[in-house]
C-alpha cells in the first residue's frame, strides 16, 4: 500500500524535482506507517528500522547497508520483516542508483513474497504496493505496457477492498502520467481524486508529504491550460496546507522547508509571465536559499536558479546573470539537471548572441537543441501511449476474463445442479419404489395380520370349547368317582368284615382278599380322581398357617401307614414357627401325597426325612426317601396328569399317575416351585412357598 505514497519521482517538467535521498526517506517513513497497521512486524526488525530511518536522512545507501547487515542477525524474521526489507533495496537501486532493471528484480521479488504466503486474499495492500513498485520500474524503462498493466492490478485491488488509499496512489500515478503527456485537465481531475481519498488519512507523513505536491501539481496543470489565477489559488493551497499540518511533523521541518522552496519557485512562473519579476525574484530567492543547502532539493534549485537568469536576461542585467549562470554551470557538474542544463546551454547562446559573437552563440545553440531533442524523445514514447485506453483496454479484458470465469463457475453450478436434480430424481424414484413397495408389504402384513387375528379368534374359540370340555370332563369324572365311591366303599367294607370272619375255607378267604384289595385300589383312585377334579374349580381358600404344625399334622396321620412296611419318619422343623399364607387342605394333601410316594417307593425298614428350611424370601420342605429312584427317561413325565411313567412301589402298590400332577396344580396356584433331584439310591422332592403373604 504505502509505495503508492512513496514512487512519485516521474519528472514533471518545469516542476519541482524532488531528491532522490528524499524519496528515500519517505519509503522508510512509509514503513513506519505500515508497521502501524499491523502487528506482525517482529519485535527485533522494529528498532532495525527506526535506526533505517534515522540513518537515511543522511545517506539511503547507509541506511540499507546496517539493514541487511542487521536483518541477517535476526534469528526468525517474519513475512513482514522479508518483504519490507525487499522493499527498501527496490527504493535504494531504482530511485537512488537508477538502476531500474535490478529494481524490477526486487518488485518481483516482494510480489513472489505475497503470493508465496497467501497471495492477493491475505495481503491486498501488500499485493497492491508490490504491483506499483513493480509498475514504477517498468515506467522508468520505458516498458509503459507493462507499467499500466500493473498500476491497473493495484488499482483493481484498491477497488475491490475499498482501500482508498491505494485508490488514491493509482490516481496520482495516473495524473503524473497525463500530465507529462499534456494532457492538463485530465491530470487535474486525477491529482484531485487522489488528494481527496487521501486527506482522511493525511495525519502520516508520507501522504500530507504527497498531498501537499498534488496541490502543487495541480497549479502546475492550471498553469499550462493559461489558468493563472486558478493556478496561483492552489500554489496558496498548497502554502496554507503545509503550514496548517506541518507543524505536526516537528522532527521533518527541512522536508517541509524543501516542499515550500519547490512551491515558491513554481509560483514564480506565473509572475514571470505576468512580467511581475519583483514578486518572482523574492520567490525564486527564498527558493534557491532553502534548496541549495546541502541535504536539500539542489535539483530545483537548478531550475529556480536558471528561471532568475532569465529575469536577469529580461531586465538586461548582465553581470547578475553571467555570475549566476556560472554558478549554475559548477553545480550542474555535480547535480545532473537535465532540463537545467538545456536552459543553460540556451541562455548562453543568447547571451553569445547579444555580444555578436554567433560562433559561440551558435555552439552553445547546438548543444541546446541536442539537449532538448535528447529530452522529447526521453517523453516521445510517453506522449504516443494513451495511458486512458490501455487502462480501457485493461478493463475490458478484466470484465472478459470475470465474464469467462464467471461463465466457467455457471457451468460448473449448472452441471453441479444437474447432478443434484438427477440426485433429486434417483432419489425420489427410490423413495416411490419404496413406498410401492412398503404400501405392498403393508398389505401382506395387513392380511398377515387379519389371518393372524382370524386363527387367534379360532384358537381362543378352539381353546374355550377345550377348557368347555375340560370342565364337563372333570364334571364327569366327579359324578362318576361320587357315584362309584359309596357302593365301592361298601364292598370295602363289607370285605373287611368278612376277612376277619372264621366261618370261610381258605379259598374263599383268598378270593375275599382280591375283592377287598380291589375295592380299596378302586377308593384310592377315586379320592385320586376327586383331587385332580377338586384342584382346578374354584379359588383356594387362603388363610395363616405355622407350617410346623401342619407338617407334624401330616406326618401322625402317615405313621401307621409307614409302620405297615416298618418305616420311620423323620421330621426336622424350623426353630420358630412360621406362618405361611396358604390353603391348609392344599398344602397337607400336598404334603401327603409326597410322602405317601416316599412310602410306596421305599424299602421295607427305610426312613423318609422331612425338613423345613427357612431362606430369605421363601421356605423350602425337602421330602427325602432312599427307595429305587426315577429312571432318566421318565423325569420329565412325573408331573403329568396319567402319566405313563407311573410304576408300582416296592411291596406292589397300585399307582394312577395323578399325585404329583395334582401337587404341582397346588403349588403353582400358590406362586411357589415344585421339583425334584433322583438317582438310583433315592429321591427328594423340594417345595418352595413364598414367605410374603400372597394374594389368593
Amino acid at each position: 500500500m504505502v509505495y503508492t505514497k512513496i514512487y512519485n519521482s516521474l519528472i514533471i517538467k518545469h516542476s519541482r524535482q524532488v531528491l532522490l535521498c528524499f524519496v528515500a526517506l519517505f519509503f522508510f517513513a512509509s514503513c513506519n506507517q505500515q508497521g502501524k497497521k499491523s502487528v506482525n512486524y517482529s519485535a527485533a526488525f522494529k528498532p532495525i528500522s527506526d535506526t533505517v530511518n534515522r540513518l537515511s536522512d543522511k545517506d539511503p545507501a547507509w541506511g540499507v547497508k546496517y539493514l541487511d547487515s542487521a536483518y541477517a542477525k535476526i534469528a526468525h524474521p517474519s513475512f513482514y520483516d522479508n518483504f519490507r526489507r525487499l522493499a527498501y533495496h527496490f527504493v535504494l537501486v531504482g530511485k537512488y542508483q537508477n538502476n531500474y532493471k535490478k529494481a524490477l528484480v526486487y518488485a518481483d521479488s516482494m510480489l513472489a513474497v505475497v503470493n508465496q504466503n497467501g497471495g492477493q486474499q491475505k495481503y491486498p495492500s501488500l499485493y497492491a504496493e508490490a504491483n506499483f513498485a513493480k509498475g514504477d520500474a517498468y515506467f522508468e524503462l520505458h516498458n509503459y505496457a507493462e507499467a499500466y498493466e500493473c498500476y491497473f492490478t493495484g488499482h483493481h485491488i484498491g477497488k475491490s477492498y475499498l482501500d482508498n488509499v491505494v485508490l488514491s496512489s493509482y490516481e496520482y500515478r495516473l495524473g503524473m502520467i497525463t500530465y507529462q503527456q499534456a494532457h492538463y485537465n485530465l491530470s487535474i481531475n486525477y491529482f484531485k481524486e487522489s488528494f481527496s481519498k487521501t486527506l482522511p488519512h493525511d495525519a502520516d507523513f508520507v501522504l500530507f508529504y504527497r498531498n501537499q505536491e498534488v496541490l502543487d501539481n495541480i497549479a502546475l496543470a492550471y498553469k499550462h491550460i493559461n489558468k493563472p489565477d486558478s493556478a496561483l489559488i492552489y500554489f496558496q493551497k498548497g502554502v496554507d496546507y503545509i503550514n496548517q499540518k506541518g507543524p505536526g511533523f516537528k522532527l521533518k521541518t527541512h522536508l517541509l522547508d524543501v516542499a515550500l522552496a519547490v512551491i515558491y519557485g513554481n509560483q514564480a512562473d506565473i509572475y514571470i509571465k505576468r512580467h511581475q519579476y519583483d514578486t518572482a525574484k523574492h520567490l525564486l530567492t527564498a527558493s534557491i536559499a532553502i534548496n541549495l543547502k546541502k541535504g536539500n532539493d539542489n535539483a530545483d534549485a537548478l531550475l529556480s536558479e536558471i528561471k532568475l537568469a532569465k529575469i536577469y536576461a529580461d531586465e538586461k542585467q548582465e553581470q547578475p546573470m553571467i555570475s549566476l549562470l556560472d554558478s549554475v554551470h559548477k553545480q550542474l557538474s555535480v547535480i545532473s539537471n537535465k532540463n537545467a542544463e538545456s536552459d543553460w546551454y540556451r541562455l548562453m547562446s543568447d547571451y553569445y548572441a547579444s555580444k555578436n559573437q554567433p560562433v559561440i552563440a551558435l555552439n552553445y545553440n547546438r548543444r541546446y537543441n541536442v539537449l532538448k531533442d535528447s529530452l522529447l524523445e526521453s517523453t516521445r514514447l510517453l506522449k504516443e501511449t494513451n495511458v486512458n485506453d490501455q487502462l480501457e483496454n485493461y478493463e475490458k479484458e478484466y470484465e472478459i476474463t470475470s465474464l469467462t470465469n464467471n461463465n466457467k463457475m455457471q457451468r460448473a453450478y449448472l452441471i453441479v445442479a444437474a447432478i443434484f436434480v438427477i440426485m433429486a430424481l434417483v432419489i425420489i424414484l427410490l423413495i416411490y419404489r419404496n413406498w410401492k413397495r412398503s404400501k405392498n408389504e403393508l398389505f401382506t402384513v395387513n392380511t398377515l395380520n387379519e389371518q393372524v387375528n382370524q386363527q387367534k379368534i379360532n384358537l381362543e374359540k378352539t381353546l374355550e370349547k377345550l377348557n368347555d370340555s375340560s370342565r364337563e370332563k372333570d364334571r364327569i369324572l366327579h359324578t362318576v368317582a361320587h357315584d362309584l365311591r359309596n357302593p365301592l366303599g361298601g364292598i370295602s367294607s363289607l370285605t373287611n368284615a368278612m376277612v376277619t370272619d372264621n366261618d370261610f375255607n381258605e379259598e374263599q378267604t383268598q378270593y375275599i382278599n382280591i375283592i377287598k384289595d380291589t375295592a380299596d385300589n378302586s377308593l384310592e383312585l377315586i379320592n385320586e380322581i376327586f383331587e385332580a377334579t377338586d384342584s382346578t374349580i374354584g379359588e383356594s381358600k387362603m388363610q395363616l398357617v405355622d407350617i410346623n404344625t401342619l407338617l407334624n399334622n401330616s406326618i401322625e396321620l402317615l405313621r401307621f401307614k409307614a409302620a405297615e412296611k416298618n418305616q420311620k419318619i423323620e421330621l426336622t422343623t424350623l426353630d420358630s414357627p412360621e406362618m405361611l399364607l396358604i390353603s391348609r387342605e392344599k398344602i397337607w394333601r400336598v404334603v401327603s401325597n409326597l410322602i405317601i410316594n416316599a412310602i410306596k417307593f421305599s424299602p421295607v425298614g427305610g426312613t423318609i426325612q422331612v425338613k423345613a428350611l427357612r431362606n430369605a424370601h421363601t421356605l423350602c420342605i425337602a421330602i427325602t426317601d432312599h427307595g429305587i429312584g426315577i429312571p432318566e427317561e421318565n423325569k420329565t413325565k412325573v408331573f403329568n396328569m396319567f402319566t405313563e411313567a407311573k410304576r408300582p412301589g416296592t411291596m406292589g402298590e397300585k399307582s394312577f399317575g395323578l399325585g404329583l400332577s395334582i401337587c404341582k396344580q397346588i403349588i403353582e396356584k400358590h406362586h411357589g416351585k415344585i421339583w425334584f433331584d433322583s438317582s438310583e439310591n433315592g429321591t427328594t422332592f423340594y417345595v418352595e412357598l413364598n414367605r410374603a403373604p400372597l394374594s389368593s
